[in-house]
């Protein structure tokens, strides 16, 4: 799905699914996520050394595992590069201004963490304080990652954030951004908390 809407490329982009509390499954670097297979997949430890799997993990598995430590009520991460929103990330352009209430309701804000070399140290001490609050994360020249507590639900933030980020670059085209006031804001984010879809409880039955 993620290349069939082209918001990957060639072998870009990587996805994970925590099958246990020591435990993920994710898919193998080098490989064309359209034309994935499932043998293709590999296991790795919260340490990121392998358990399964004849590929090798993604070189980005690190960014994944973060975002496992720091939140248990996340069981998969997606991260891609959705044209438009990867467009802001290039730009340096966060989407944190409440644009649409939809997207204020599902994410808050859409922070832009500074660049990082990926696959170093660097990356991971951009990421690691904006994780524990936000569920898609643009990463300044690279791209976007999105968590949830199940991989449909990761990837459909996946959608939701390249989404957002075209009607917020239609916005910006057609005059200056009429940004929703505060208190509108604070029944949005009030409504927020009981929405289901963000109101993810530990999962204590990981073992």
């Amino acid at each position: 799905m993620l290349h069939q809407c082209g918001f990957v490329a060639g072998c870009d982009g990587n996805i994970s699914v925590r099958m246990g509390r020591n435990l993920v499954l994710g898919t193998p670097t080098a490989i064309c996520k359209g034309m994935m297979e499932p043998g293709d997949l590999v296991l790795v430890d919260m340490e990121g050394r392998q358990n399964g799997g004849g590929r090798s993990p993604s070189s980005e598995l690190g960014m994944h595992l973060l975002y496992y430590q720091s939140r248990p009520d996340i069981r998969a991460v997606v991260h891609a590069h959705p044209p438009t929103a990867t467009g802001f990330a290039a730009a340096g352009i966060a989407l944190e201004e409440p644009i649409v209430a939809e997207a204020v309701i599902t994410f808050g804000s859409i922070p832009l963490a500074a660049y990082g070399t990926p696959v170093t140290s660097e990356l991971s001490a951009e990421l690691g304080p904006l994780m524990p609050n936000h569920d898609a994360i643009l990463m300044a020249n690279h791209g976007v990652v999105t968590c949830s507590h199940d991989l449909l639900s990761a990837y459909m933030k996946m959608e939701k954030v390249e989404h957002y980020a075209r009607i917020v670059a239609v916005a910006r085209q057609l005059g200056p951004l009429k940004p929703l006031n505060d208190e509108q804001v604070r029944k949005l984010m009030k409504a927020r908390l009981s929405y289901e879809g963000n109101r993810i409880p530990v999962l204590p039955e990981l073992e």
